[in-house]
């Protein structure tokens, strides 16, 4: 795992992917995955959607992610 993994995991975050993000709490990274739990799916325009259950998305697809400050 990279150190600002290790840095983020357990704190709310926001995943940007190329068309949408989902910001949550980084629950765990399972080798080439994130999972984020307490989730909601923020897109341009729209008001942030809650997700049922986690999410998970592969790492590639990652743009960047921010680590929300109090987010822990």
């Amino acid at each position: 795992m990279f150190a600002w993994r290790r840095t983020a995991v357990r704190k709310r975050v926001i995943v940007n992917l190329a068309d949408k993000a989902f910001e949550g709490v980084l629950w765990a990274q399972r080798g080439p995955l994130l999972v984020l739990r307490d989730a909601r799916l923020l897109e341009a325009g729209r008001e942030p959607q809650p997700v049922d259950g986690e999410v998970v998305v592969e790492r590639p697809r990652v743009e960047f992610t921010q680590v929300l400050p109090g987010g822990g």
